[in-house]
């Protein structure tokens, strides 16, 4: 989900339709939907998050449909097929890679190492290799001038030119069925953490010469797809696969794990010193920032059924969570 205002936007499949769903974010009522044709494909639905920027919002579906919307009506202001007009190829489970706004720029893991549209046309700016790409997101480099973004591709870390695409660096990292997934995560001091599923396990790179180099590496956490949080020198994300999991501290220097629950697959979220935990199951929990120990504040079991791999929301006191047919919980944690 994407809150923005009042509004919440998501997106869900029925029937061999994709459709952008704009809800308010405090009642729930429907503001408007928009339909397209995408065949559901195996775990039916569309991958990637909405992202709104000023009075627009950005979708793509898994099949390579890049949508412009009005933020307002939900009406086309533009919209580009990345298959037939980039030639970038599906991975096995279609797009997943949320589009990203950077200045003028709209961010998108299609290709080889990424794409670039201008955010107020849709035309190209760039386009790398028509390859297959990963299922991560682009991760724009944080820097008091950006200039490079991060593609987790379909069998390599690339690292690109925000400017141009050019391709800087590649560190080839191959996991089963190329499903690199989750977000690389930038740790300052040109380092970046990658991590992928099925028993693939990790590595802190250096990305800081003309060839990345290894830091250090381990298999003490393979994250599926959940994306990992860095807080103050500490990684927190989810160790395992669909089914099954943990959540684990490492310590971002050494790699040192510091602890692990056992929560099962889970995806997470961070605000005010606590880690917004959503089961695979369906439960929420609150937990304390702490390296030291896990420690859960509170809880609520069986918020929702299985299965939940998308990342709970919070927005003003407000914890937005939904499961893959499509139930979406707010939970008020003001009080």
């Amino acid at each position: 989900m994407a809150v923005k205002g009042e509004n919440l936007y998501t997106m869900g499949n029925s029937e061999d339709q994709d459709t952008v769903y704009c809800f308010n974010a405090v009642t729930g009522a429907e503001i408007w939907r928009y339909s397209y044709p995408c065949k559901s494909g195996d775990f039916p639905g569309p991958r990637a998050t909405p992202c709104v920027d000023g009075n627009s919002v950005y979708t793509i579906s898994r099949e390579g449909l890049v949508l412009c919307l009005d933020a307002a009506k939900g009406a086309v202001v533009w919209q580009k097929d990345v298959v037939s007009e980039l030639g970038a190829k599906l991975p096995t489970w279609g797009i997943s890679g949320s589009p990203v706004v950077h200045g003028d720029m709209l961010l998108l893991n299609v290709g080889e190492s990424g794409a670039a549209l201008d955010k107020k046309t849709g035309d190209k700016i760039w386009a790398s290799a028509p390859e297959t790409c990963g299922y991560a997101s682009p991760v724009v480099i944080p820097s008091p001038i950006s200039q490079t973004v991060l593609f987790f591709g379909a069998r390599a870390l690339h690292v690109a030119d925000l400017k141009t695409g050019e391709k800087l660096q590649s560190y080839k990292w191959i996991t089963s069925y190329d499903v690199n997934a989750p977000d690389p995560l930038p740790v300052g001091n040109n380092r970046v953490f990658i991590t992928s599923g099925y028993g693939k396990g990790n590595a802190m790179l250096d990305i800081g010469k003309a060839t990345p180099s290894v830091v250090w590496e381990h298999k003490k956490l393979s994250s599926h797809f959940g994306s990992l949080i860095l807080i103050d020198g500490y990684i927190y994300g989810s160790d395992g696969n669909a089914g099954r999991g943990s959540l684990v501290c490492l310590k971002a220097s050494d790699g040192s794990e510091q602890w692990r629950q056992n929560t099962g697959l889970c995806s997470i979220t961070a605000a005010g010193g606590r880690l917004i935990v959503l089961s695979e199951s369906g439960d929420l929990s609150i937990v304390e920032v702490n390296p030291s120990e896990y420690k859960e504040i509170s809880s609520a079991k069986g918020l929702l059924q299985k299965t939940c791999w998308t990342a709970p929301v919070l927005c003003r006191g407000l914890i937005y969570c939904r499961r893959d047919n499509g139930d979406l919980v707010c939970v008020d944690v003001r009080k």
